[in-house]
């Protein structure tokens, strides 16, 4: 175990490294930080550091970098995250109730977040499985054909046209709507086919066809795989790091392609905290040179998707964790509300 005072010294390290871009040697420590110690004993600390693989010296410089285990150790010992200010709190709220739609509320914390963090943002669509259904919608479009529409409490809506095995009339349709809503709303995702099972049976038996294939889309639409959908914006913001990527950032722009990497780099949604992954830490080789923070949102106090930055390990840690905080939270409300 590190002692507090070194502690003191590996996070004046990180601060400067991350504010200047430039190793820190003892000297400008000594004199920007109030460490109650001679510069000599900084040295020291710094020494015993190094020796811990907590802090390294770039060849080309007389200064020190953190490591990403001192970048972890930093981050693992943060007394708390940089709160927002009452201005930014404001302006996210008023950015985001403006959305229109789930792919607004998406879009808009795709922005949000790459502008408040300047990193690149994911964001993942509010995932099926773990959602809840607000209400089915049945429309005639014809005698033997039904849209059906299904609304679930994140706000995301999914339409399917049904070709019905025999004409329906508008009283069945009514009936239909009516009992598949008493029974499935407000309800999870998980559980509707239990639910629905034996419904094709309260109808007569002519209709019993059209039931069942109005059924099994429902049930089609509940188990889709594109569920995992996910949004990302800011890419560009990695230019402005380029000398914090050792060769390129080639491997990092192609390692974001990848939907599968970006989902598992963020995690599962249903560990709500807010995740940091720094350097090695990340198991796809293209992003061992960068830091992901990732939170779950959602409404109701569970997590239903995840949101996230990717950034350079060089990154303001408080900052970046007080805005994905932040962020997660205003969304979750939005969706609440929606």
């Amino acid at each position: 175990m590190l002692s507090e005072r070194r502690l003191q010294v590996l996070r004046a390290i990180v601060q400067d490294y991350v504010g200047t871009e430039e190793p820190v040697g003892s000297k400008a420590l000594t004199e920007r930080h109030n460490l109650g110690v001679s510069p000599a004993t900084v040295r020291n600390d710094m020494a015993a550091l190094e020796d811990e693989g907590f802090i390294a010296q770039p060849h080309t410089s007389a200064g020190r970098i953190p490591t990403d285990k001192g970048y972890r150790l930093f981050v693992d010992k943060l007394a708390g995250v940089k709160p927002m200010t009452a201005p930014e709190r404001r302006a996210i709220q008023n950015f985001l109730e403006g959305a229109v739609d789930l792919d607004d509320v998406v879009a808009r914390t795709v922005r949000l977040l790459a502008q408040l963090t300047r990193q690149v943002a994911v964001v993942q669509y509010p995932s099926l499985t773990r959602s809840t259904v607000r209400h089915v919608e049945l429309l005639s479009l014809a005698p033997a054909r039904v849209m059906l529409v299904l609304i679930t409490d994140t706000g995301r809506v999914e339409q399917r046209v049904v070709d019905c095995p025999a004409p329906f009339g508008e009283a069945s349709l009514a009936d239909l709507r009516a009992r598949l809503n008493s029974r499935v709303a407000n309800r999870r995702f998980a559980d509707v086919p239990g639910l629905v099972e034996d419904l094709p049976e309260a109808f007569e038996h002519e209709d019993r066809g059209t039931v069942s294939t109005v059924l099994s889309t429902l049930l089609e639409t509940l188990v889709e795989e594109n569920e995992e959908r996910l949004m990302i914006g800011g890419t560009a913001n990695l230019t402005r790091f380029g000398h914090d990527f050792p060769l390129t950032i080639r491997p990092v722009l192609e390692a974001l392609e990848e939907q599968v990497v970006l989902l598992k780099l963020l995690g599962e949604a249903k560990d709500p905290g807010v995740t940091v992954r720094i350097g090695h830490e990340n198991a796809h080789e293209g992003l061992n040179s960068t830091s992901v923070v990732s939170v779950g949102y959602g409404s109701g106090g569970e997590a239903v998707a995840k949101l996230g930055v990717v950034g350079p390990t060089r990154m303001d840690y408080p900052g970046t964790m007080g805005a994905v905080r932040a962020v997660a939270r205003y969304v979750g409300q939005i969706l609440a509300e929606s």
